[in-house]
């Protein structure tokens, strides 16, 4: 089996199930194709004695003979008869383990948990009937409860009010790569890539397991996105619609969200998102707010001295943003459009979008490059917008140290050195200025410039920059 990259702390949490002297629940999510199937085949793989996968809008005779089949395939025998109902199947199930966990500990694996809850096909009354009345009593037995459906996962199984209510014991929720794994994912299928190119590709693909799998030994980056998503029969062409209808009932009203957000790359807050997709101040918006949170596509952020209610969502999945931007009304395909895309000044705007919403993910890169992974902080962006006689600013990234400093980092990217110029300094130390003012803090401030390759130590840099960051920092672990 391929050898499984990154994922150190979703390990040590299969791990402790493993080890545990008592019956554990796992509920994994995250969205499609983050690789939540291939980490718990790959971990489990010695102790896994039943898989079973719901299907997509099938109904309930066809899951239950979908069961069924996984029930013989994993028992051996001749094909056991299919189940009339889900109490049925279950007690199939319970007369199939007994028996092998009596000495040792095994996993029983449901996939595309929200899947096989069909209509009034009483599935979770007898999941959890299963788990309450035996499995839970079982001291050898782990039972894996996987889902893309991230919001049907938190509120179907892991906020249960019902018969499930607080009965799992361990959760995981599987993020994307960050950029160390991104490298050493591809690393192990022998393609090298220089962290320039690989820092490209993480800004149109993020750390999605299933699309980096696309990138083929010898090709660039540019050949890479000519043939994934400017070629029709290529994976990421037409990925984002499927995506989002296999995730959510209603997806029109989160690619609604989504679009709203990528017109905005600073970010808006709940009611602005309100107002901009004309949507309630109900329940409803904050479910659809929570749905695309959990699952990866947007992340909100608590501004500098605000609680969460000002929270600022931004859009953070580098697909969407780059499908929206490139893709979905492109008239061009196939080799050599990606370079002359670069050359636009489109692609001015978005790759400096892109490289500040990969530095948001990885803060705790940021600080250890800084020198302060041990100090507690509290991360936020920061915005005031100028009004008459009146300058503006925004701050790209910020650090809230409890040491009595802040760090305000400026994120530039760039295909070569980065120069500050006389007219960039001065938007510098007005952003500086304009924080102090508004503000009114007492801390100490540290500008910190995150660029690619690094600034020309010019005098305008020397009289403002307190710390520099280069691409090769983000690539740690």
């Amino acid at each position: 089996m391929e050898h499984l990259i990154g994922r150190e702390e979703e390990k040590a949490i299969l791990q402790r199930a493993l080890l545990s002297n008592e019956a554990e629940l796992v509920a994994i999510y995250g969205r499609r194709r983050i690789g939540k199937t291939f980490l718990i085949r790959n971990f489990y793989q010695k102790e896994l004695i039943f898989e079973f996968s719901g299907v997509h809008n099938a109904i309930l005779s066809d899951q239950l003979a979908n069961f069924a089949q996984a029930l013989t395939r994993s028992v051996k025998v001749s094909p056991i008869d299919i189940p009339g109902n889900w109490r049925q199947a279950f007690s199939l199930l319970e007369n199939y383990v007994a028996p092998l966990i009596k000495k040792q500990k095994r996993v029983l694996f449901f996939d595309e948990f929200p899947w096989i809850q069909t209509p009034r096909s009483g599935f979770m009354q007898a999941f959890e009937n299963f788990w309450n009345m035996w499995a839970s009593r079982q001291e050898n037995l782990v039972v894996v409860i996987c889902g893309s459906a991230a919001s049907w996962m938190i509120q179907k199984v892991i906020n249960n009010r019902g018969g499930l209510h607080n009965r799992v014991t361990k959760r995981i929720r599987l993020l994307p790569f960050n950029l160390s794994e991104t490298e050493a994912y591809l690393n192990s299928r022998k393609i090298k890539l220089d962290q320039y190119q690989l820092l490209q590709l993480y800004m149109a693909m993020g750390g999605v397991p299933l699309y980096l799998k696309e990138v083929n030994k010898g090709e660039s980056t540019a050949q890479v996105l000519d043939r994934t998503c400017f070629n029709k029969n290529g994976l990421l062409h037409n990925e984002f619609k499927i995506l989002f209808h296999s995730l959510f009932e209603e997806a029109l009203h989160h690619m609604e969200v989504i679009r709203a957000l990528a017109a905005k790359p600073g970010g808006l807050t709940r009611n602005e998102i309100i107002e901009v997709c004309s949507l309630t101040s109900g329940g409803g918006t904050t479910q659809l707010l929570e749905e695309l949170s959990e699952s990866g596509f947007i992340t909100p952020y608590v501004p500098f001295e605000k609680t969460s209610r000002d929270s600022i969502y931004k859009l953070t999945d580098e697909y969407s943003i780059f499908y929206m931007k490139f893709i979905e009304n492109s008239k061009s395909n196939g080799a050599g459009v990606w370079m002359r895309l670069s050359e636009s000044s489109s692609w001015k705007s978005w790759s400096g979008l892109a490289f500040e919403s990969i530095c948001l993910k990885h803060e705790q890169q940021i600080k250890k490059a800084i020198g302060i992974a041990d100090v507690y902080t509290e991360v936020s962006p920061w915005r005031y917008p100028a009004k008459e006689k009146e300058d503006g600013a925004q701050i790209d990234l910020l650090f809230d140290r409890r040491d009595n400093c802040i760090n305000l980092c400026e994120i530039k990217f760039s295909i070569s050195e980065f120069v500050i110029d006389k007219k960039y300094a001065a938007a510098l130390a007005q952003k500086e200025r304009v924080f102090r003012q508004k503000t009114q803090t007492r801390k100490t401030l540290f500008l910190t410039l995150i660029t690619t390759y690094g600034a020309q130590k010019n005098d305008s840099y020397v009289n403002l920059i307190q710390k520099e960051i280069t691409m090769e920092a983000l690539f740690e672990n």
